[in-house]
């Protein structure tokens, strides 16, 4: 078993779309969407991205079940989960 503490985020891309996946370093992760090539390829093209919401978990596994559950979600609800975390 791993230490590590794992996040899913949002980010809001400049079109105001928005992108969701996990990481277990929140400022690299944003940087690379921001930067570099690492970036996810749909971010790439909507550059620069900002951090909008984040949740930490214990392990991969119950982050990637909350990626893809977030992911399923209807952009409205995505925008009230964020907005009742807050």
């Amino acid at each position: 078993m791993s230490d590590q503490t794992w996040f899913l985020y949002v980010v809001e891309c400049a079109d105001a779309s928005l992108y969701t996946g996990i990481t277990t370093d929140l400022n690299r992760r944003i940087d690379e969407h921001n930067r570099l090539s690492r970036g996810a390829k749909y971010t790439r093209s909507r550059r620069p991205v900002r951090l909008i919401y984040s949740k930490r978990f214990s392990d991969r596994s119950a982050a990637s079940s909350a990626e893809a559950k977030f992911k399923r979600l209807t952009r409205r609800k995505k925008l009230e989960v964020i907005s009742e975390d807050r």
